[in-house]
């Protein structure tokens, strides 16, 4: 029996999102929005949009001794995610400078801060977490060195979940540890690096395989995702239709949920099109954290989308 369905191990930072009309060039400065600070980071995100969902709910981090930590830790107690393995010290926390144009576009620079900090040695120090949790997320906010010894600390049968943000080649051991490596367009890429055949989706996916992973996920924005395994082989998964307001921390979303589901024993492509809800419903409100839904937010987006698509069905039969 285990303790939590899901224990993240990643950032928290705080986001300092302003809004723009346009997002600035090279020696470019243009006007924006007033500041607005959010708890965000990837691994802090995850362990939300779980817990949101009801996921019971663990987060591994470090955070700093200042005021953005304890915005951090607020929003994971208030979220019901268990935060024994929150630490707190060694450098300021992590920031995350954000911009977000009118159509919900994004760009993000991180400065690592605490997150940078999370060590080898922290990990291990948190054997009991990992032996008490049924699937393991990760990301790439934290040391590659921190998520090799994730990737050691496994319980024999728990599942792990990468997803490798921002990108960087990984070693043979994290690769052979995936189930599954979720990546988007622009991670797919880097990860492939020169072994990059074709310009489909399809195409990543199996030669991603090839390199490792248990499975593979392939996010698609707006045209939902793909999902790949030996046994399965590859498969579409649609998205649900919404008019996006902000796009930050969708992805985050998709993968807890994904993640979750995954551990509740449903199939990689049934665990995805549900994650393609809920990373829809996130982007149709601003922020992150505070855009996640909750498991009836989800059901009641995708009964609104069975019906969109069964009125367009009609309308097509007529």
């Amino acid at each position: 029996m285990y303790d939590y369905d899901l224990l993240v191990v990643g950032s928290a930072n705080a986001d300092l999102v302003i809004g723009v009309e346009r997002r600035p060039g090279a020696g470019e400065t243009v006007l924006g929005s007033d500041l607005a600070v959010h708890p965000g980071g990837k691994g802090a995100n995850q362990a939300v949009a779980a817990a949101r969902l009801g996921a019971r709910t663990a987060l591994l981090a470090r955070v700093g001794d200042d005021g953005h930590g304890r915005l951090l830790l607020d929003s994971q107690q208030a979220a019901g995610v268990d935060t024994v393995g929150v630490l707190v010290g060694g450098a300021p926390t992590g920031v995350a400078l954000i911009t977000v144009d009118p159509s919900g576009d994004n760009s993000i620079v991180v400065s690592p801060g605490a997150n940078g900090r999370l060590a080898p040695g922290d990990i291990r120090a948190a054997a009991s977490l990992f032996h008490a949790s049924r699937v393991v997320s990760t990301q790439l906010e934290i040391p590659l060195e921190t998520v090799v010894e994730v990737v050691r600390s496994l319980a024999p049968d728990s599942r792990f979940v990468l997803n490798p943000s921002p990108p960087r080649p990984l070693p043979p051991e994290v690769l052979a540890a995936c189930d599954p490596l979720i990546v988007n367009e622009h991670e797919a890429k880097v990860v492939l690096g020169d072994a990059r055949v074709g310009e489909r989706p399809e195409d990543w996916a199996r030669v991603l395989l090839a390199k490792g992973p248990r499975s593979v996920v392939v996010t698609l924005g707006a045209e939902g995702a793909l999902v790949a395994s030996a046994a399965g082989g590859v498969a579409r998964v649609p998205s649900v239709k919404v008019d996006a307001v902000d796009t930050t921390g969708a992805g985050d979303a998709f993968t807890a949920a994904l993640a979750w589901r995954l551990g509740t024993g449903e199939s990689l492509t049934e665990a995805a099109a549900y994650a393609a809800r809920v990373g829809a419903a996130s982007v149709t409100r601003a922020g992150a954290q505070a855009s996640y839904p909750t498991a009836a937010e989800a059901g009641a987006l995708a009964e609104a989308g069975a019906l969109a698509e069964a009125g367009a069905l009609e309308g097509e039969g007529r």
